[in-house]
């Protein structure tokens, strides 16, 4: 495998408790380009930089992924698996009604809501 591709299989198995990422392995099936262009430079490339950390760069996805896609509820379960706290995402989504708006940020937060409630109800997860 190439080494950005490990790099980038290391990050997603990093933020999701050792597990690979079902987005993208779905993405490979039909889409095996934009997996491994995702893999490879999104996160093999991108987010493997030294110059921020996990936490950090979780608050930042969800902030950027709340205000334009539903990729945020995949980025605020990582952030929760490393260790941010609920309370935390919601005060992204409450920055998210500046930069992007009322309606992205009551989106979001719906978003988060179920994942808080699915999270919650899983036998031996934490919030």
């Amino acid at each position: 495998m190439e080494e950005r591709l490990q790099r980038g299989d290391a990050v997603v198995r990093s933020l999701n408790n050792g597990a690979p990422q079902p987005a993208l392995e779905r993405m490979r099936q039909e889409f095996p380009f934009l997996a491994g262009a995702t893999q490879g430079y999104t996160l093999g490339d991108v987010w493997s930089r030294p110059g921020l950390d996990n936490r950090t760069r979780q608050l930042a996805a969800v902030a950027v992924f709340a205000a334009r896609t539903a990729f945020m509820t995949i980025h605020a379960g990582y952030a929760l698996n490393i260790g941010v706290s609920e309370e935390e995402l919601k005060e992204v989504i409450c920055m998210v009604t500046v930069a992007a708006g009322f309606p992205r940020a009551i989106a979001a937060s719906q978003a988060l809501s179920e994942l808080f409630t699915e999270r919650r109800a899983a036998p031996g997860k934490q919030p």
